[in-house]
């Protein structure tokens, strides 16, 4: 199964915060950039943070309600969200950066169709992000 890039956009509170956590914690490369937004390569996929200070310190969430972005990785191609069924590389946070965990990595329909390894991290402006990878792809929409 052949997937598509896609685009996808969030509001952060902070440009520079949002650089360190999206390149240094979570290896995205940044690409094209302006003074209210930037945007990364989220392993093919175009993500892009746009400034809103008036979230201000708590965030977007104010950890209260979670807005979420899912992201479906292909675990071949993407080593970090395949190593994660492991916990290679998720224990204690991203490439050795620490980050706040809302369900910390698990794996969902175990031998079924479907089966899946997913985590929800959020990021410093309160964006919970849904990062999963499957056993077979094929079975991305498998009942």
């Amino acid at each position: 199964m052949a997937l598509t890039p896609f685009h996808v956009a969030l509001q952060v509170r902070d440009l520079a915060e949002a650089r360190r956590f999206y390149g240094d914690t979570l290896g995205c490369s940044e690409g094209r950039s302006a003074p209210d937004w930037v945007d990364f390569n989220m392993y093919g996929h175009q993500f892009v943070c746009h400034l809103n200070p008036q979230l201000g310190p708590p965030g977007a969430s104010a950890r209260t309600s979670i807005p979420w972005t899912a992201m479906a990785c292909r675990c071949r191609t993407v080593g970090w969200c395949s190593s994660h069924r492991s916990g290679a590389n998720w224990p204690h946070g991203c490439g050795g950066h620490a980050v706040e965990w809302v369900i910390e990595p698990t794996t969902r329909s175990k031998g079924l169709p479907g089966e899946q390894s997913t985590l929800f991290i959020l990021d410093p402006s309160g964006n919970a992000l849904e990062f999963k990878s499957f056993a077979d792809l094929a079975q991305l929409f498998a009942r």
